[in-house]
């Protein structure tokens, strides 16, 4: 893969500039509105288009049908105004005669009721048979389009595992066993692995093994666990098999698909899905809430990461409202730019859009575009096309890497998996929500920090959260003790180093594999129900969760303390010091006001500084890329209200510099260059 084209294919010689675009959706419309969208795609500043996503059905009406001319059509003209493709591989959504011929390929839920056709992604990532259509239809794609000169990177599926993660069919069961057996090479190691000595479920056979189908009771953890890696894996597989086809037919096209690190999304462990593609891409869309800006950053910050500081393609977010949430709510006048300009901070060096032009039809039709239904007469086409203006102006930043922060974030997707298993201590705990609150924390404090996925060097960062780090094995444990010793001041927090990797429990007292580092024992967890609460010193309160932490390490010093109730006076934050740094804990769920107060006194006492000056650091977000000597700073208000920031050298490459001051008019963004 290290020598393979790593980002967009381009004419030569051409300039390196962000590219801008949408969704493109031409077989929903009659041909002549293709010659207004070029219009309107040129005024907007448009670039490139993902074309082709949910095309099967056009593209191979019937088994032995092939129907390209429309396909040939759109790119001749697109490439004629001066516009790339992303061409997907159309295979999102197999045709209707598909599935008639073939019900095996439909997914099955754990109930065992068949997921049928009607929406999308009704086929089984391990069916043998829907692959054999499938990369038929991506070869005979490959092979026309790989000398079009449009074409500029291949789009594999669409958001894959969307809709079809968890499959429980026979053909997913034949797959889990072979896994399993790659996995454990024997049936005795297996029962070691998932504890089968409990509740009589030891194996003597592979055959005997299902996926965890519904059953009266709890499933077996590590089976559940296990299951969730075998999903994800046999998604990587699939994503796999199209990239070879394409690699072997365009070698010099690049190869993406389009991950969703946004919101609840879990059943994919990206980390491991960014070494199968040419260059990463992703979707966001917005989650409503108090921290719906504040997960914007952290989900783009964490893509940066994924893609390893490289440049990243942010395939979809959208205009305005989406069609899928409970209130679908408009967007307010300067988040379409802000929201875009915020991937872009943190490595995006394309922003597009689901979709370019507004349906008339389908589950969809409520969904925004960059052309609505009310037409290009309307404030969301002129936000779109000051969007465009903005992102010529940001050619200089194309190709730049994300500057690293000073403090990271560990997001681990197994651990997100093992915490928020049934049958523990609450099913009220939230892994995401607590890694995000840390990260407003940061925000509030102005610290740059960079959310990287567990198994990253940590080497250069001066403080380290890992919340709720639940499984970890011995090897893992030993790199962060090794962190902290090293010079390094690392956070965990409760419902962490409990289990290893089989989902075991690490036998002593809690918190396990991290116990000696922090110095503390815990015998018992101590939930809390809904409403209740417990108060600490300094001001803090604790929901959801406490622990009766005990001191069993030198150098420890309890930084607050339970005031009240049956833990009044035990230790809730913690921090020890081993070695040329720290390992604090924090044993307890205090929010982002309450994490914002703990973490201003961990980063004073690791040496963590903000960049922004104290009176804006709540309103603005600072993010950073560097190419060569030069750094672009940019600046994100994320108030509703004029925001000033003094003492900026350099030249505005958007917003304005005033006598050496940056302002920011209510959600806008500058970008400074720095030499």
């Amino acid at each position: 893969m290290s020598n393979r084209p790593r980002w967009l294919r381009r004419p030569a010689g051409a300039a390196p500039a962000l590219a801008y675009g949408a969704d493109y959706n031409p077989e929903q419309w009659s041909r002549s509105v293709w010659h207004e969208d070029m219009r309107l795609m040129r005024e907007a500043g448009v670039t490139i288009v993902s074309l082709a996503i949910f095309a099967w059905a056009r593209i191979q009406p019937s088994p032995d049908t092939w129907c390209f001319d429309w396909l040939d059509d759109i790119m001749d003209l697109l490439h004629a105004n001066g516009i790339a493709v992303d061409l997907a591989t159309a295979t999102a959504s197999p045709p209707p005669w598909l599935t008639t011929r073939h019900p095996e390929i439909l997914p099955v839920d754990h109930r065992g009721e068949t997921i049928w056709p009607g929406g999308r992604q009704h086929w089984r990532p391990t069916s043998p048979v829907f692959r054999s259509y499938a990369l038929a239809l991506v070869a005979e794609m490959a092979r026309r389009y790989a000398d079009h000169p449009a074409l500029a990177a291949w789009h594999i599926s669409n958001e894959l595992g969307c809709h079809n993660a968890y499959d429980y069919s026979d053909d997913a069961a034949n797959a889990f066993r072979d896994w399993l057996r790659a996995r454990y090479l024997t049936i005795d190691v297996l029962n070691h692995a998932w504890g089968t000595a409990f509740w009589s479920q030891r194996y003597s056979g592979w055959t005997e093994i299902l996926p965890p189908r519904l059953a009266a009771t709890h499933l077996n953890p590590t089976q559940q666990l296990d299951f969730k890696r075998f999903s994800s894996d046999a998604l990587r597989a699939y994503l796999r098999a199209e990239r070879d086809i394409l690699h072997e037919h365009t070698p010099s096209v690049p190869v993406t698909t389009n991950f969703m690190v946004f919101g609840e999304t879990r059943a994919m462990n990206y980390a491991g899905w960014a070494r199968d593609v040419d260059f990463v891409s992703n979707d966001h869309y917005v989650t409503p809430g108090p921290q719906a800006l504040d997960e914007l950053s952290f989900s783009a910050n964490l893509v940066g990461n994924i893609a390893g500081g490289r440049p990243w393609f942010l395939m979809e977010h959208s205009t305005s409202a989406v069609n899928w949430q409970p209130v679908n709510l408009v967007k307010r006048a300067g988040e379409l730019v802000r929201d875009s300009l915020v991937h872009v901070a943190h490595g995006a060096d394309a922003v597009c859009f689901f979709q370019w032009r507004q349906s008339v039809a389908g589950a969809e039709k409520y969904h925004s575009a960059m052309v609505p239904h009310a037409g290009p007469d309307s404030d969301v086409f002129r936000s779109v096309t000051r969007l465009g203006g903005l992102l010529r102006e940001l050619a200089p930043v194309a190709g730049s890497l994300r500057e690293p922060a000073p403090a990271a974030i560990v997001f681990d997707w197994e651990s997100w998996w093992a915490a928020e298993a049934d049958s523990h201590p609450s099913d009220r705990l939230r892994y995401r929500q607590e890694a995000l609150d840390w990260y407003t924390a940061f925000l509030d404090l102005g610290i740059r920090v960079d959310v990287v996925p567990h198994g990253t060097s940590l080497a250069g960062y001066r403080m380290v959260v890992a919340p709720i780090l639940h499984l970890l094995g011995a090897a893992a444990a030993e790199r962060l003790r090794g962190y902290a010793d090293t010079g390094g001041h690392l956070v965990a927090t409760y419902f962490s180093g409990i289990v290893d990797e089989n989902d075991h429990v690490w036998l002593g007292g809690h918190p396990g594999a991290l116990r000696d580092l922090l110095g503390v024992r815990i015998e018992e967890f101590e939930p809390l129900r809904d409403g209740e609460q417990v108060p600490l010193d300094l001001g803090l309160v604790a929901t959801l969760w406490t622990e009766r932490v005990r001191i069993t390490g030198t150098d420890v010093a309890v930084l607050a303390r339970y005031a009240g109730g049956e833990l009044d006076g035990h230790p809730a934050v913690t921090r020890r010091s081993t070695g040329a740094g720290s390992a604090a804990y924090v044993s307890t769920r205090l929010g982002h006001p309450g994490l914002t107060r703990v973490l201003a006194d961990l980063a004073a006492r690791a040496g963590l500084v903000s960049d922004l000056p104290r009176a804006v650091r709540r309103q603005v977000e600072l993010v950073v890329r560097a190419t060569g000597p030069e750094r672009f700073v940019f600046l994100i208000n994320r108030t509703d209200s004029p925001v000033t920031i003094a003492d900026v050298a350099g030249t505005a490459l958007i917003g304005r510099v005033v006598d050496g001051a940056v302002e920011l008019a209510a959600r806008e963004v500058a970008v400074v260059r720095l030499p």
